[in-house]
């Protein structure tokens, strides 16, 4: 079996602004060998929100309206310091409520500082009066959040000494010096989360991954020979893209995983649900178990 697993702390749980909980987790994903560990975003949380959560049937999220949700490039800049092999996601990131100019500088920093060990995933955002409360036009979120991505890419290659330039329907410059760059060629890898058609035809044009929520079965198969399909239309190799699923539990069986496994599937999301650390720590463990995790040599 290839695949990677990473791990989701448990957000309900209010846990992911506390230090040592986040530190002792973190430390023991990585001493179990878990590939990464993933960081969820709202920029701000509405109480009263008439959109639609689209990944539950009651259409609301399943986080309180008080529930701790820190900066997760904050966040993850604090793990970093505190682990050596672990990478550091977003699962996902509201991209078109930030400006591209100061998250392409904040990503790289942290990527640099880390020695390579950032991975964006990013979606356009599914509550209006958030991005509303942020300065953002609900209905451009998702041509926006394209020219998000073109302009961190720009900002990341090597364009010295002339520097970058960018036009577009919302972000403008020229001569545009910003360092220090992301160590991997290309810069940090751009996955995309949803799957809407909308999100998969981003992910097969400019994403390095895909991660799709909520949708398994017949309905994942159907979607990814769409990605397939828009991928190859855009000239890209359809295996290129990394595919990412979320909801592995302790209750996985090898059966499931390899299935999951014969599909494409390059790395599981392990979403923890323990609040207290020695529990969530066990229940890690558990799993590293039941899916034949190794600690790094």
């Amino acid at each position: 079996m290839t695949m990677q697993f990473a791990v989701l702390p448990p957000v309900r749980a209010g846990v992911c602004a506390d230090p040592d909980w986040m530190i002792g987790f973190a430390r023991h994903a990585e001493e179990l060998g878990f590939e990464s560990i993933v960081l969820v975003e709202h920029p701000v949380v509405i109480s009263d929100y008439t959109s639609t959560y689209p990944y539950a049937s009651s259409g609301r999220m399943p986080l309180p309206d008080d529930c701790a949700i820190p900066d997760p490039i904050d966040v993850l800049a604090f793990i970093a310091a505190a682990t050596t092999r672990l990478q550091l996601a977003t699962g996902v990131l509201v991209l078109p409520a930030h400006h591209p100019v100061i998250m392409a500088k904040r990503l790289a920093t942290v990527d640099a500082l880390s020695k390579g060990r950032v991975r964006l995933c990013i979606g356009v955002g599914w509550m209006r009066e958030e991005l509303e409360a942020c300065g953002i036009d609900f209905s451009s979120r998702g041509r926006r959040t394209d020219e998000c991505i073109d302009v961190m890419r720009a900002l990341w290659a090597d364009t010295e000494p002339d520097g970058a330039a960018f036009e577009g329907e919302f972000f403008r410059f020229s001569h545009a010096h910003t360092h220090p760059k992301p160590p991997r060629p290309g810069g940090v890898p751009i996955h995309i989360g949803g799957h809407s058609t909308a999100s998969i035809r981003r992910a097969a044009r400019r994403g390095d991954g895909w991660h799709p929520l909520g949708i398994r079965g017949d309905d994942l198969r159907t979607a990814l020979g769409q990605l397939h399909q828009e991928a190859e239309a855009a000239g890209r190799d359809p295996a290129a893209i990394e595919l990412t699923l979320t909801g592995v539990s302790t209750g996985t069986t090898p059966e499931t995983l390899a299935e999951l496994d014969e599909l494409g599937v390059d790395r599981l999301v392990v979403t923890c649900l323990q609040p207290d650390l020695e529990a969530a720590k066990d229940e890690m463990s558990q799993v590293a178990e039941t899916v034949g995790l190794q600690p790094p040599g």
